[in-house]
């Protein structure tokens, strides 16, 4: 199937296009007053069409940062964490590792053009920034599963990452993690 009928067959699932996401920053610094990247991406999730379920600010602690993960689990309706902030080396920065627990299923591509396109704006020192982006397993009835993507905790990381990745294939993605799970649930083939 190509790219274009899998983007076609995506709009089947209405949702896709306006997902309930929640909007995580890891800082031991930021505020709700100072938080710019969290307001960029809460801004440009919404101007794709999605609505912010939940918006937080965490420490860059990994007890934190996972009970955080574990309270959007738990909200059904929510279907996609995006996370700014705790990607990069500092013996702080610990976001990376406690999403790379929970993941299912990881896709590689997503840090690689996240890298990309980071060197393209900043040069070489994006390598020292990491994402990871993936599917965590929830059942159905508890609103299956969930989309998580981390980014730098940049204005400028989280412009590219947005334009560039998230916002083109967000609801694709979404679909994608929900194909077929009805007929697995309920036993059929």
């Amino acid at each position: 199937m190509s790219v274009e009928e899998h983007e076609s067959i995506s709009h089947q699932d209405p949702e896709a296009g306006r997902l309930p996401v929640a909007v995580i920053t890891v800082s031991d610094t930021r505020t709700p007053e100072t938080d710019r990247g969290g307001d960029l991406l809460e801004r440009l999730a919404v101007e794709a069409g999605h609505r912010i379920a939940r918006r937080s600010i965490v420490p860059d602690d990994p007890e934190a940062i996972d009970g955080l993960l574990q309270a959007c689990l738990a909200e059904p309706e929510i279907r996609a964490i995006l996370l700014t902030g705790g990607t990069g080396i500092a013996p702080r920065d610990g976001t990376i590792e406690v999403v790379a627990r929970r993941l299912r299923v990881e896709m590689p591509g997503y840090g690689e053009l996240v890298r990309s396109l980071g060197v393209e704006q900043v040069g070489p020192s994006a390598i020292l920034g990491r994402a990871i982006g993936g599917v965590v397993e929830r059942p159905l009835r508890e609103g299956g599963p969930m989309l998580v993507f981390t980014m730098p905790g940049s204005v400028q990381a989280v412009e590219s990452v947005m334009t560039g990745v998230l916002v083109p294939i967000l609801p694709h993605a979404a679909w994608e993690v929900r194909r077929g799970l009805e007929d697995l649930e309920n036993g059929s083939s």
